[in-house]
């Protein structure tokens, strides 16, 4: 538990590419107010990209390795946004403990290692991935599905449980698994950016699943470009 909770509410530019939708990414400032407040947050910091990134900006920090696999393979300099804007704001704030989602799992997993290796006095805590009743992730995107695509884009999660129970059953062959989320993706009006099985230490594609994984998907439907994960562990239960 902390004494006191800050949220920071800031769609950050550095971490969109030109072609991206930073302009039309949404943004409802008044019902985040009520909703953190709902939930007992005792500080809002919302500043603007011009104090984040005043003309005379220069510096960024740069996570290597990592980030140049799913997401950071698809958007080239996002990591280095995100990573930059979370420095920042640790400056900012000094946080003891610093709580994201697993629905980012990459995100996450770059956070810790910036922490770790730039020797941060900060706790980073994984937060399990907040679902809609019927499974969906929550993310702001998905604001950009009309019915027939909010109903389609069920399928990451279908995928996902269903790899769950292939490895619960014994297959262990990476390729088998992402074909057989590839066909359960491809039932429905889609395009698959990635479909990938790492290890969670250093993002490292696997052929044969073994130790503790990250399933991670990354599917358009529509215009809404969704991601959505698994870690399993081989030895234990999995999160997601």
């Amino acid at each position: 538990n902390t004494d006191i909770v800050i949220v920071s509410i800031f769609v950050n530019p550095a971490q969109f590419g030109p072609d991206e939708d930073y302009l039309s990414y949404p943004r409802q400032m008044q019902q985040d107010r009520l909703k953190a407040e709902k939930a007992g947050v005792d500080v809002i910091f919302t500043p603007e990209p011009g104090q984040m990134y005043p003309e005379s900006y220069l510096t960024y920090v740069n996570v290597k390795k990592i980030t140049r696999v799913l997401c950071g393979k698809a958007r080239p300099g996002h990591f280095t946004g995100v990573a930059t804007i979370c420095a920042k704001l640790f400056n900012i704030i000094k946080p003891d403990t610093a709580f994201f989602g697993q629905k980012d799992a990459q995100q996450a997993m770059v956070i810790k290692r910036m922490v770790k290796d730039l020797n941060m006095d900060i706790e980073i805590e994984i937060l399990p991935i907040v679902r809609e009743k019927d499974g969906l992730a929550m993310s702001s995107r998905n604001k950009y599905l009309n019915a027939v695509q909010r109903k389609d884009a069920l399928v990451l999660y279908r995928a996902l449980a269903k790899a769950k129970d292939m490895i619960k059953n014994g297959e262990r062959n990476a390729g088998t698994i992402i074909n057989r989320i590839r066909q359960i993706i491809e039932r429905v009006d889609s395009k698959i950016d990635y479909i990938s099985i790492v290890d969670t230490g250093q993002l490292n594609s696997l052929q044969v699943i073994s130790g503790e994984v990250l399933i991670a998907l990354a599917v358009w439907i529509g215009k809404a470009r969704l991601i959505d994960n698994i870690i399993i562990d081989t030895s234990e239960k999995s999160r997601e």
